[in-house]
């Protein structure tokens, strides 16, 4: 009968849909799994600041009589002027103080920890994949021309003259392009400047372009603290120690923070006492 026909009709449209939907369904997950993974180096790109860098490009040989030397390297001075930024300078050992220009307290805390015998480099902002943003009038970026990288170390050199170095703040897309790296490299060799490649990308070409420039250049090995937890800061202090007993030389970034602060402190007499030395990055860069 006609009811019967369009009831199986009716039976066959609504398989169809099912099976459409089906389809839909299927290819919509495909997709987003095939965007995630897409996406995903560039989400971890800058937290590929979680590397240890176990072995060096060049071997530091001779350094220190082969005792076990740690370098301690401070970012983000700048932000702040206060008792957790004065504890770094009341530390008994060498201390590297990058400092970010451009902020409130940048000068006179470069001032200060000159004047406390502290070492002074700049914590030069550097394009990130993540666009992340701040200190636009001082970031270098891969789009710019020479002369406009070169503009803008020239004045940060003049805004911080206690500066002896550089390292890199964010750059995981700056610090892989080496017409940017070998601007910056011929802009500190002509001043004098030592650079610390901090490593936020596994990409990075400015260690080999400092070297090749002859630029004294070393690579950051540890990240001391990207997990701000005290316990998590001492696992990271201590595998410094470790590659410093492995490979001569070990040079850890950390941030001026109050958790960074307190577990250096409450580490350091165990490391004196083990017969670990501290330096400033200007005696290890080669």
């Amino acid at each position: 009968t006609m009811k019967d026909i369009l009831f199986k009709y009716k039976s066959i449209i609504v398989a169809f849909s099912v099976i459409i939907i089906c389809l839909i369904i299927t290819n919509y997950i495909t997709y987003s799994k095939l965007t995630m993974s897409r996406l995903k180096p560039n989400i971890q790109e800058e937290v590929d600041t979680l590397e240890v860098i176990v072995y060096d490009t060049v071997a530091v040989d001779s350094i220190m009589d082969k005792i076990p030397t740690i370098v301690l390297v401070i970012d983000d001075f700048g932000y702040r002027n206060d008792s957790v930024s004065d504890g770094f300078l009341e530390l008994s050992v060498p201390i590297t103080c990058a400092i970010i220009p451009g902020h409130s307290q940048s000068q006179k805390f470069a001032q200060k920890a000159f004047a406390a015998g502290k070492e002074v480099i700049i914590h030069m902002p550097m394009e990130s994949s993540l666009n992340t943003p701040g200190e636009d009038e001082y970031k270098i970026k891969s789009g710019m021309t020479s002369e406009e990288i070169e503009w803008r170390i020239r004045e940060v050199l003049k805004e911080i003259p206690e500066a002896i170095g550089m390292n890199n703040h964010q750059g995981s897309k700056a610090t892989t392009s080496g017409k940017v790296m070998s601007v910056l490299g011929s802009v500190l060799k002509a001043n004098n400047k030592f650079f610390i490649d901090s490593r936020t990308t596994s990409k990075t070409v400015a260690e080999e372009t400092m070297r090749s420039i002859g630029v004294p250049t070393i690579r950051r090995h540890v990240f001391l603290d990207n997990d701000d937890l005290e316990n998590k800061i001492l696992e990271r202090m201590e595998e410094v120690a470790r590659l410093a007993q492995k490979q001569g030389v070990a040079v850890a970034i950390g941030h001026a923070k109050p958790n960074t602060l307190k577990v250096i402190k409450d580490i350091l007499p165990r490391l004196l006492a083990d017969g670990y030395q501290f330096e400033f990055a200007s005696n290890v860069v080669k």
